[in-house]
C-alpha cells in the first residue's frame, strides 16, 4: 500500500512482467486533501461566463417556434373539447374570466411609472451618445461613428461591398415600437378588417398595462364585476351588457402619447441631463425594471404575438385584421397566425455590437467574431457612463481582448 496526496489508496498489482498501480477511492484521507484549482475555474466560469452567444436569428421562411410545448396545448384542447361536449361550463380563474387580479395592479402602475422614465432617459440621452441606423437595413449602431463591419443585406449592399449606409438614428432605433390595438373590452367584439381605424394603436406595454388595473380617462376600459363564463371556445356570459364609449382623439390623449409612446419625442427636443452618469444608471435600472414587470404581467395576462411577423396582440384572442405580409401569408389571407407571446416580442432587444472604446477605431470586419453584442438601450447607457449589469457582461465579451488586424489571423 502507498498513500498519495490526492487522496486515493495505490496498489501495486503485477500483471504480466510490469508492475501496475491501481486507484482504489477511499473515505477517509491520511492525509491533507487539496481540490484541484481547475475545478475552481470551472465553477466560476458556470457562475459567469466568459462569453456567451446571442440567440440565433429565425428564418423569416418558417413560423416561429411555440413558446409552450404543442404536446401540453394538444393536451389542453382536448379537455376542453371534452367539457364542451358534455355541455360542462370551462373552470375559469382570474384574470381569465375578465377580472382583475388585485396583486398585479401594484405591478402595472410600476411598470408604466419606469416605461415613462425610460422613454424620457433615451431622448436625452440621445444629446450626449450618437446613433445611427442604416439607410438599407434595419442595422442599428451606438456609438460616434459608424462601424467598417460588411453585414448590409439591404438593398444595392453589392455596390457597397456589404458596407452600411449610416444616418442618424432616433429613439425609434433604439427602442423598437410596438403597437396594439386599444381595446374597451378584451372579451367584447374583436377587431375586424374593416372596423380597424374605429380603434386607436397605442404601445403594447401600455394596453397591457390598462387591462391589468391601470386607469387611464383617455383610454377607458371595462372592469368587470362578474365572471366571464364560457363553454370550450364560446362565451355564454359576457357579464352584461355595457354600451362601448365612442373613440376621440382630444388633447389629452395626444399629451399623454407624448410620455408613452415613442413615436411622440424627437430627438433634440429634451435637455441635456446634468449628471449623465447617474441619468444612464437611471435609465438603464428603469429598462430592466420594466423587462421584470412585464414578465410578471405576461404570466397571468393573455398576450398573443403572429409566428411569422411581428405584429402583437393584448388580450385572448388575437384579431382578424389582414395585415400580415410575412411568410406565405397567401395561405392565410393575410390573417396573422396568433400564438403566445414572449417578452422579447412585446420588448425586442435590438441587439448591436458593443464598442470596448468610443474613442478607438471603429469596429472592423476582420475581427467580429471578437465583438460581442448587447441590446441598444444597455449599449446607450453604458456608453453614457452606466456600469454594465452582470447578466449582459458575456454577451458584450468585456472580459476578451481584442487583438490587432495581424494578430488575429494567427488565432486560432
Amino acid at each position: 500500500m502507498e498513500c498519495c496526496r490526492s487522496g486515493r489508496i495505490l496498489r501495486s498489482l503485477s500483471i504480466g512482467s510490469q508492475p501496475q498501480r491501481v486507484g482504489q477511492a477511499r473515505s477517509a484521507t491520511c492525509c491533507e486533501y487539496s481540490p484541484d484549482p481547475a475545478s475552481k475555474r470551472h465553477e466560476r466560469y458556470q457562475q459567469q461566463p466568459q462569453n456567451v452567444d446571442l440567440p440565433e436569428l429565425h428564418p423569416k421562411n418558417k413560423k416561429k417556434p411555440f413558446p409552450v410545448p404543442i404536446k401540453k396545448m394538444l393536451q389542453a384542447s382536448r379537455k376542453d373539447k371534452r367539457l364542451a361536449q358534455m355541455r360542462i361550463e370551462k373552470p375559469l380563474e382570474p384574470p381569465k374570466n375578465g377580472l382583475l387580479l388585485p396583486e398585479l395592479v401594484p405591478v402595472a402602475y410600476e411598470v408604466l411609472d419606469n416605461w415613462k422614465v425610460l422613454i424620457r432617459g433615451i431622448s436625452q440621452l440621445l444629446n450626449v451618445v450618437t446613433v445611427y441606423g442604416c439607410r438599407k437595413c434595419p442595422q442599428v449602431h451606438v456609438g460616434p461613428v459608424g462601424h467598417q463591419i460588411q453585414d448590409c443585406y439591404g438593398s444595392g449592399s453589392q455596390r457597397r461591398n456589404s458596407h452600411h449606409s449610416w444616418v442618424r438614428g432616433s429613439i425609434n432605433d433604439v427602442l423598437l415600437p410596438i403597437e396594439s390595438y386599444h381595446l374597451f373590452d378584451p372579451f367584447g367584439r374583436r377587431v375586424k378588417h374593416d372596423t380597424r381605424f374605429d380603434f386607436d394603436r397605442i404601445p403594447a406595454i401600455l394596453e397591457l398595462c390598462i387591462q391589468a388595473g391601470v386607469d387611464l380617462p383617455q383610454y377607458p376600459t371595462r372592469r368587470r364585476t362578474a365572471p366571464v363564463r364560457m363553454i370550450g371556445k364560446k362565451v355564454i356570459d359576457r357579464g352584461g351588457v355595457v354600451d362601448e364609449p365612442k373613440p376621440h382623439r382630444s388633447e389629452d390623449c395626444i399629451s399623454l402619447l407624448a410620455e408613452l409612446d415613442t413615436f411622440s419625442n424627437q430627438q433634440g427636443q429634451s435637455p441635456v441631463p446634468a449628471n449623465v452618469k447617474e441619468h444612464a444608471e437611471r435609465t438603464l435600472k428603469a429598462y430592466c425594471d420594466v423587462r421584470q414587470g412585464v414578465a410578471q404581467l405576461m404570466s397571468k395576462y393573455t398576450v398573443k404575438a403572429c409566428g411569422y411577423c411581428s405584429e402583437v396582440h393584448v388580450g385572448p384572442w388575437g384579431h382578424n385584421v389582414k395585415l400580415c405580409g410575412a411568410f406565405k401569408h397567401q395561405w392565410r389571407d393575410g390573417k396573422h397566425g396568433w400564438q403566445d407571446a414572449v417578452v422579447d416580442e412585446v420588448i425586442p432587444p435590438n441587439y448591436v455590437w458593443h464598442v470596448p472604446d468610443p474613442t478607438g477605431p471603429p469596429l472592423r470586419s476582420s475581427l467580429r467574431s471578437f465583438y460581442g453584442k448587447a441590446p441598444a438601450v444597455v449599449e446607450l447607457c453604458v456608453q453614457a457612463g452606466a456600469e454594465i449589469p452582470a447578466e449582459y457582461r458575456p454577451m458584450m465579451r468585456t472580459d476578451i481582448i481584442i487583438p490587432d488586424p495581424d494578430e488575429a489571423r494567427m488565432a486560432a
